[in-house]
């Protein structure tokens, strides 16, 4: 089943075995903007970083399929930060041995933690207060904290990524962090290899090879084998630009990951109208392009939440309402005419 959040809800797709066939339900939620939506695997429940124009942003969670929602209290942090809250941007449940903790990343870089099943949330005041801040600057989509990876060895370890600060790691379960952007650019600043400043668009860490990360950034693929002491830049070997939101990875295995490059980061779409998905099966020396399936010419966009994989295939949505899914070789366009997609979610659940 896919969890595809939208503009306007969030929709749940089930497809059979073969991935060939797909049905929507939804919109849930309906009026909301549903930045992220997972399920959680410890006890089924559904969360979504969900966002109102008029009730601004929150944590929805249904326990009944999203039959009925409950909302999260109100998302705050201290006065004396300066600092509102703008927007929900990525749920992540935390590790089996904790079952009531959830995390949550929001704009204006924050990183949220709830011991209560998403009742309630305290921001994390290592992000909040780190020594860093004042140099942190928003992307064109804002300050999001949209990238948030769990190590499952070492419950005092992980990680989050905050556009334009970079990727963190703590390894004292969150009270100090530490920048970890070695040899990652960021074109844009006066000094591109400084501590900080990267724009991460998104962040993967590999469930068999802890230390192995993956990332999209602003300014070029990136993999770290070390637990992001240090970066490797992938896109000068097949790839047609650096630039692009998302990126997946193959759970079975370590050495293969999949971009959807866009032309640059002045033009968000496909280059040359080609659209095509980008596949390494090397650790990224070489890429090879994935395209049959897939409408040409195309300009499309797809966005940092958008696409996600499981043991069987990989998936993405487009910012013009499709969602896709990998199956023998070829794209399958599975549903269409959906609202702009912002996020893809996948689980066996409910099958």
């Amino acid at each position: 089943m896919g969890l595809v959040g939208t503009r306007k809800g969030l929709f749940l797709l089930r497809g059979d075995d073969g991935r060939h066939h797909w049905r929507a339900e939804g919109p849930l939620l309906d009026g909301w903007a549903v930045y992220h939506a997972t399920v959680d695997a410890r006890d089924g429940t559904i969360y979504a970083a969900a966002n109102h124009a008029v009730y601004g942003p929150t944590v929805q969670r249904s326990a009944d399929g999203g039959k009925t929602w409950q909302r999260s209290r109100q998302l705050s942090v201290p006065e004396s930060s300066g600092l509102t809250v703008i927007a929900a941007w990525h749920i992540e449940p935390g590790l089996p041995q904790e079952p009531e903790t959830l995390y949550l990343g929001a704009d204006p870089g924050i990183l949220f933690r709830s011991d209560d099943h998403g009742k309630t949330w305290e921001p994390n005041l290592g992000i909040l207060r780190h020594p860093t801040r004042d140099h942190w600057i928003s992307g064109a989509g804002g300050m999001c904290c949209d990238s948030i990876q769990l190590d499952p060895r070492d419950p005092q370890r992980m990680y989050v990524c905050v556009t334009s600060a970079g990727t963190l790691r703590t390894d004292d379960g969150g009270q100090t962090w530490l920048p970890v952007n070695k040899n990652v650019a960021a074109d844009y600043l006066a000094t591109p290899y400084g501590e900080i400043g990267q724009c991460v668009h998104k962040l993967l860490m590999h469930p068999a090879r802890p230390d192995r990360l993956w990332q999209q950034n602003h300014c070029g693929v990136y993999r770290s084998d070390d637990g992001g002491d240090s970066w490797e830049r992938l896109d000068g070997n097949g790839l047609p630009s650096g630039f692009g939101f998302p990126i997946m990875i193959d759970p079975k295995d370590p050495d293969t990951a999949f971009v959807i490059p866009e032309r640059s980061m002045e033009y968000h779409y496909s280059p040359n109208a080609e659209f095509a998905v980008y596949r390494t099966r090397d650790s990224g020396q070489s890429w090879e392009r994935v395209s049959d399936g897939l409408p040409s010419p195309a300009w499309a966009v797809v966005l940092r939440e958008a696409s996600a994989s499981d043991a069987d295939s990989v998936y993405f949505g487009t910012q013009s309402g499709s969602f896709f899914a990998f199956a023998d070789g070829a794209w399958i366009e599975a549903v269409r005419h959906l609202p702009p997609i912002l996020s893809v979610e996948v689980t066996q659940w409910f099958r």
